[in-house]
């Protein structure tokens, strides 16, 4: 960082104190929800989520050949296998804006085309069946198609759209980015046994975060979790035992701890700022939850935008977008409002986009979260015309 961006954060902290109200009660109750948010971000996502993906990134950048992820997600792979590997990956996933970041920034890194990581990067938090299927029993099942076919089209579209925007740039980071493929030396296991050690990380993460849904089969995953969960987490330890060197699970910390120090200070400062501008569900932020319904209403383009601008920069919890939406709902909110928040809140959100920032650089996150914004304001419009 230059060091006049050092001095302009330093002076935009300053000017914030200095001039902050904090003798009113809505400040006050702004500044609790704040850390109120961080609270429940460390309790509810740090273990279970965040540290989990942490190691998958790591094992990523470890233990996955360059070679194999350029053939499969970078520039020059089929478009096809490229955007579907990407979408169906982030699919399996189904985690939140925060927790897909880590494996973002390691595909990334490892050589995977500009396209293919964004698509991997909305999908991931986007097309979640679980949340899917609620928004269907909750919200109807018109808007829950809508939102699976919107989710689904997203990813690939704006993944697309951002190859295309920089090209030349995505050419000459290939070019300059040798591939690796003897960097690590032989190694003795066969792809069924890497395949096995990323399964049982996969797994963990999924099944320990598993929300409770309705439905006979999600409710019988649901119950059984825990189980599954340490079921992967012993045959894990099993293969790291038998089939991983020393040496290398150093690496593997190693390189697990570079993300971790990279990410967490940037998405804790994010979810502090978050609370504090909207606060939790059901709680005020600095920003009066009646402005947010009185800006949502009916299906103008000015609601639509509202609806995605909000969303982006609100933090979902997986799941609790649902919720939100129905409250929003029933306090007026339109239906292609309701939708273009669906489609903008889970996949983004402000620490998010800080994270993002340091992976891709200013320029190109503002073009995704622009693309973002206004697709789902566009095809909220659409929805809330038809429906």
């Amino acid at each position: 960082m230059k060091e006049r961006q050092i001095l302009l954060i330093m002076l935009i902290v300053f000017a914030f104190a200095w001039w902050l109200p904090i003798d009113r009660p809505s400040t006050q109750g702004a500044l609790i929800e704040s850390f109120a948010m961080l609270h429940e971000y460390a309790r509810d996502h740090i273990i279970l989520c965040l540290v989990p993906a942490f190691f998958i990134a790591g094992a990523i950048s470890v233990f996955v050949r360059q070679a194999s992820v350029m053939k499969y997600l970078g520039n020059q792979a089929n478009k096809v296998l490229a955007y579907g590997v990407a979408s169906v990956s982030g699919t399996i996933l189904a985690v939140c804006s925060c927790t897909v970041l880590p494996l973002f920034s390691s595909i990334h890194r490892r050589g995977a085309g500009l396209g293919p990581a964004i698509a991997f990067l909305y999908s991931g938090p986007a097309i979640n069946v679980l949340a899917i299927v609620l928004t269907a029993r909750v919200l109807g099942f018109e808007l829950g198609a809508a939102r699976a076919i919107g989710a689904i089209s997203f990813s690939i579209i704006i993944g697309l759209i951002m190859h295309c925007l920089f090209l030349k740039e995505e050419r000459a980071r290939a070019a300059s980015k040798p591939l690796e493929i003897d960097a690590k030396g032989p190694v003795n296991r066969n792809l069924w046994q890497e395949s096995i050690f990323f399964a049982m990380m996969v797994g963990f993460l999924v099944f320990a975060n598993w929300g409770k849904g309705d439905g006979f089969f999600f409710e019988w995953i649901y119950r059984l979790k825990w189980i599954v969960a340490f079921a992967c987490l012993v045959f894990l330890l099993l293969v790291l035992s038998q089939w991983f060197k020393r040496t290398e699970l150093k690496e593997w910390c190693w390189a697990t701890w570079t993300f971790a120090k990279q990410i967490t200070p940037l998405l804790l400062g994010g979810v502090l700022i978050a609370g504090f501008l909207l606060g939790r569900p059901g709680h005020e932020g600095i920003i009066p939850s009646r402005w947010v319904s009185g800006l949502v209403g009916g299906n103008s383009f000015a609601a639509n935008a509202a609806a995605s601008v909000i969303g982006a920069f609100m933090y979902f919890a997986t799941l609790t977008e649902v919720p939100i939406v129905q409250g929003l709902i029933g306090s007026g909110m339109g239906k292609g409002p309701a939708l273009a928040l669906l489609l903008a809140g889970p996949a983004l959100s402000l620490p998010s986009m800080l994270v993002i920032r340091s992976v891709l650089g200013t320029k190109k996150t503002i073009v995704y979260i622009t693309l973002v914004a206004l697709m789902a304001t566009l095809t909220g419009m659409a929805y809330g015309a038809i429906f």
